[in-house]
């Protein structure tokens, strides 16, 4: 049977496959409805072109964003200088705001600047980056966002690799040393969100596998039955 404690499999869809001349629609469309509570948070990638080799999306589009939905927003930075340039996004309305562990050196003073500023705290860690040295401080967090690609583009293959990580730290969670949510990002799709939430994930952001077809709020509908399933048969 399901862990009651955990929440149920949430979805985050990345617009960063969306259509972006209509980011409003393409966010609606996987909104509520009547048949479909629709989706948990909404997932906006912040790229630099200095820590990732892309340049998309930044504070005027959230802001944008923030006035168009009442869905939360799920800000994941793939940026340097976090300190500077990730508390905004909270005090812009952002409910999740998440920076890369790599980054910088006081991740733990980034998170509290966060919460202060009124937003959820995520940390982000490449598939290269061991979780380990990073345990002790996991408790200033709100969210551990383990990718399962290399940041910086859209469309690339899942690294099942990484769910090493998510089963870590699902077992220091379930032992009641930690409060904290599991996110992956990295080319989950039907073929892959099945065992990333056996390892133990608690959201799943899924960019082509939502905004790649005709109709987004199904394909939201299919993978967050695919890992409803298989929580409730763990």
């Amino acid at each position: 049977m399901c862990n009651p404690a955990r929440p149920a499999p949430m979805i985050a869809p990345s617009i960063l496959s969306a259509d972006f001349a209509a980011l409003g629609a393409e966010i609606a469309a996987v909104g509520p409805s009547d048949v479909d509570p629709g989706v948990d948070w909404v997932h906006v990638d912040v790229m630099d072109n200095h820590f990732v080799p892309n340049l998309t999306l930044g504070m005027p589009v959230v802001e944008s964003l923030l006035k168009a939905t009442d869905i939360p927003l799920d800000c994941h930075l793939m940026i340097d200088d976090p300190g500077r340039w990730a508390p905004p996004y909270a005090e812009a309305g952002a409910h999740n705001v998440t920076f890369h562990a790599e980054a910088t050196d006081d991740p733990s003073s980034v998170a509290r600047d966060i919460r202060a500023a009124g937003g959820k705290a995520g940390l982000a860690i490449k598939p290269g980056t061991a979780l380990e040295p990073y345990l002790e401080i996991l408790r200033d967090f709100d969210t551990l966002l383990v990718m399962s690609v290399e940041p910086g583009f859209g469309g690339q293959k899942f690294m099942p690799e990484v769910l090493d990580k998510v089963r870590t730290i699902r077992k220091i969670i379930d032992g009641g040393a930690l409060q904290l949510l599991v996110e992956i990002d990295g080319g989950i799709s039907d073929s892959t969100i099945e065992q990333a939430a056996e390892a133990g994930v608690d959201c799943f952001v899924a960019g082509s596998a939502v905004y790649g077809g005709d109709d987004p709020a199904a394909r939201v509908a299919e993978l967050r039955r695919k890992a409803t399933a298989v929580r409730v048969n763990a």
